[in-house]
């Protein structure tokens, strides 16, 4: 794989201007409740520059102000520092939109109109500082009042330089953390009769290493893991929030293992999207690769009836039957195990990373145990 520091041109990307620089810093001197927010081309940047994860991960800590991140934005800076304050799954509602709601500045760094809104802009809700390389698109949904446009990393250890120490107030949404996160913990540990989201999402997070790569189909799950997987690294969980294409899951985790053989590699389907493209398990294992395949059957079109339940439609068009997922993956040359219980899971995971190889994982869910 060719790294970037072995490029023969890079691109130089122009820097903030002073006078900008110092009119952001009075910006976010002069709130009383700010709030940081990591989106998706903040996560492109970082893979692509070395270095900047290291300058966003130093901004947060220089400043003391607390962030969320979007679903796309997810692994900028690692979820198990102390300033994190969750993701923001949907627009509103969420766990972290106790803080984004009561935020009077959010500082959006590295925001792409691409995704899902990570909240609600309104006139009469928090100012936004867009921190970027280029200008957003101004739109219903993001319309900043302040844009700091030029290399993220120079803006934010310039910005750094101005506000370290100055901010009496940097950590005035940080109290609301430990309830948000403990709405978290107990989705987790909620008993249910089959497995939930929260449980299959705590499970992923334990046989995973930081650096392991889960890239995820488009489904109801999505949502759980974007809520509650916690991430280290940038671009260590893979996920659509734009067109929310399904059947990409299993393709992309098919180039990453082939990126990064060194390196633990899942994807997360649904029953649904992985029918759609399930047919490339033949090139995993035409190309050897060690590959995970964690399969939620739930015998349906979960996201769909979710939105239909939502909107007060009638439950229609949203069941089908699935093929054996485990004959499926023996037919292909792969390995195929059914799990029943959580302790299983993680077993059968476990083993799976260990004996190498490509491996299809089924677990049956029930959505109607989750929230």
């Amino acid at each position: 794989m060719v790294k970037w520091s072995d490029l023969p041109h890079q691109l130089e990307l122009p820097i903030a201007i002073d006078a900008a620089l110092d009119r952001a810093a009075g910006l976010i001197i002069a709130a009383k409740r700010p709030l940081v927010m990591f989106g998706a081309a903040a996560s492109r940047a970082a893979a692509s520059h070395p270095g900047l994860t290291t300058d966003m991960e130093q901004f947060v800590n220089r400043t003391g102000i607390p962030f969320f991140t979007t679903q796309m934005g997810k692994g900028t800076v690692p979820e198990s520092s102390h300033l994190y304050m969750g993701t923001a799954a949907v627009s509103e509602g969420d766990n972290v939109h106790d803080a984004v709601d009561k935020a009077d500045l959010i500082i959006a760094i590295g925001h792409d109109t691409c995704e899902k809104p990570p909240f609600i802009m309104s006139e009469d809700g928090p100012k936004v500082i867009h921190i970027g390389d280029q200008s957003p698109p101004v739109e219903e949904v993001y319309f900043p009042q302040f844009e700091l446009i030029g290399e993220i990393g120079h803006s934010l250890k310039a910005l750094a330089d101005r506000l370290e120490g100055k901010l009496p107030n940097a950590g005035a949404l940080l109290p609301l953390r430990k309830n948000t996160l403990t709405r978290i913990s107990d989705g987790a540990d909620e008993k249910c009769s089959s497995f939930t989201l929260e449980q299959v999402v705590q499970v992923v997070r334990m046989v995973m290493p930081k650096d392991g790569i889960v890239a995820l189909d488009n489904g109801f799950y999505k949502l759980s893991f974007a809520r509650y997987y916690r991430t280290y690294a940038p671009n260590t969980l893979l996920l659509d929030n734009m067109l929310a294409t399904m059947g990409a899951g299993l393709p992309s985790a098919i180039v990453a293992s082939m990126l990064y053989p060194g390196r633990r590699v899942m994807a997360v389907c649904g029953d649904g999207g992985f029918q759609m493209t399930g047919q490339e398990l033949m090139t995993a294992v035409e190309q050897k690769l060690n590959l995970v395949v964690l399969i939620l059957d739930n015998g349906g079109w979960g996201m769909i009836e979710a939105k239909q339940t939502a909107r007060g439609f009638p439950k229609f068009g949203v069941d089908f039957r699935n093929p054996d997922f485990v004959k499926w993956a023996e037919a292909c040359g792969a390995n195929g195990t059914r799990v029943e219980t959580l302790d299983d899971l993680a077993r059968a995971l476990e083993a799976a990373f260990e004996g190498g190889g490509v491996h299809v994982v089924e677990v049956r869910i029930d959505y109607a145990e989750n929230k």
